[in-house]
Formats: C-alpha cells, sequence, structure tokens
C-alpha cells in the first residue's frame, strides 16, 4: 500500500462537504498564505508516515454512521496534492466503501492530480486566494495561474465544485480582486456553492508556539457588513454564497 505523511484525522460537521465528514489532514503544503491558521502543516516531517490500509481501517468503523449521515470523507491538509499518489489511492479505497469523497485543495498542485484521482473525488473544495496575480504571490508565495487552470480542468470534466474565498480587510477585499473571482468562478459552470471565510486570527498561538512571527497580527477581521457586501457580489453573478 501508498505511504503518505498524515497529521490528523476526526470525525467533524464543518462546511468540507456535505453532511457529517471524516477528514484526513496531510502534512506539507508549497504555499505559505500570510493568514494561514495551520502553520504546523506546512512539512510532511511534522506529520504521521502511514499506509493507506491504516486510515482506511480507521475509516472503516464509521462507514455506516457516515452514510446515514449523509456524509463522506474528506482529505484536506496541509496540501493533499503534494502527496498525490497517496491520496489517489486513499480516494480509491474510499469509493470501494461506498463513501462520498472531496478534496480540499489549493489547485496549485493540480496538474499532479491524475484523472483516476479525479475520477474517484466526488467534489473539489477549492480554494481561490486572490484574482489579482501580484496580490495572490503576496498572499502566498506561489502564483494563482495553476490554481485558474486546474479550476477549468474541473470545469471540463464536469466535476462540482465549492469555492472558498478568504475575506481579509485591506488585501482580498478590494472590490474589484472580489469581482474577479466572481465573474470567472460563474464562468466555470461547475461552482454549486461559495463559502466566504472571515479572515480570523484562531491560528495565531500556534505561530508563537512554533517561534513563527504571525504577518497579519495586526489585520482586524472583516466585519459582518463587509462579508455580507462580498456575498452579494458573488450572489450577483449567480453563485450560491
Amino acid at each position: 500500500m501508498t505511504t503518505g505523511s498524515v497529521l490528523s484525522w476526526d470525525i467533524a460537521t464543518a462546511v468540507d462537504g456535505p453532511g457529517t465528514r471524516f477528514v484526513v489532514f496531510t502534512a506539507g503544503c508549497p504555499l505559505r498564505c500570510l493568514y494561514c491558521h495551520n502553520p504546523e502543516s506546512w512539512r510532511e516531517r511534522h506529520g504521521k508516515r502511514v499506509e493507506v490500509a491504516d486510515v482506511v481501517a480507521e475509516i472503516e468503523p464509521y462507514r455506516r454512521f457516515i452514510q446515514v449521515a449523509g456524509g463522506g470523507v474528506t482529505v484536506s491538509g496541509g496540501e493533499p496534492l503534494l502527496q498525490e499518489h497517496f491520496v489517489g489511492d486513499l480516494l480509491h479505497e474510499v469509493k470501494r466503501l461506498g463513501l462520498h469523497t472531496a478534496l480540499d485543495t489549493s489547485g496549485h498542485l493540480g496538474a499532479r492530480a491524475s484523472d483516476a484521482l479525479l475520477a474517484d473525488t466526488d467534489l473539489v473544495l477549492l480554494d481561490i486566494k486572490s484574482w489579482d496575480r501580484a496580490l495572490h504571490r503576496r498572499l502566498t508565495g506561489v502564483d494563482v495561474a495553476p490554481t485558474l487552470d486546474f479550476a477549468v480542468r474541473l470545469a471540463e470534466l464536469g466535476k462540482p465544485v465549492w469555492l472558498r474565498f478568504v475575506l481579509v480587510p485591506g488585501l482580498t477585499d478590494d472590490p474589484d480582486n472580489v469581482e474577479g473571482v466572481a465573474s470567472f468562478a460563474a464562468g466555470l459552470g461547475c461552482v454549486e456553492r461559495v463559502d466566504v471565510l472571515p479572515f480570523h486570527k484562531l491560528g495565531a498561538p500556534k505561530y508563537a508556539a512554533l517561534g513563527i512571527p504571525f504577518p497579519l497580527a495586526d489585520t482586524p477581521a472583516p466585519t459582518p457588513a463587509q462579508v455580507d457586501a462580498t456575498r452579494a457580489r458573488f450572489a450577483a453573478h449567480g453563485l450560491a454564497a
């Protein structure tokens, strides 16, 4: 069986796919998002090396419960596609259990996702951090183009997508930036919903524990009015937000 580096797994009911989910958090991520709330997930060595069979054995006792609850299994991170072979094999085994699958990804490594991996993926939870290329690089350290290319590929495959957009005052909240993401998402034709996620500082203690400065320590959370205005901009393009 394929081995991979995993931070943890847990049962959760959250915005990571329909119903109650078994969520697997992989270790390692090529992005360094300024607002990342899981800095412990950046490096694969911080995870535990496991085989796909180990994870499946953890999922199986919850199989019936997950099915009755209308849920499934989500592979998140870190960035799952940093370990595409492990994740592909895991998704395949989860499908053999008869469970719904979701892949939570930045899309930056979307080119690594094989057609077989995507065939075993029922839903993609895709982060588009910014439409503005310079801002995206400032926010994440990488270019936005691979993510957009992956989104277009998902649309061509007819793969359902839930889009995530983190609203950060003074950074991602510029109307032109939001409009760019909204217009692009609407044109894909496969985006079922948009989750506007308000920036928060819940991960700040983790940075302190790791001895890493939190880059957005002085950035405020968006107001409810700012969140509502951003959701309305997506909704104006016919996107459920």
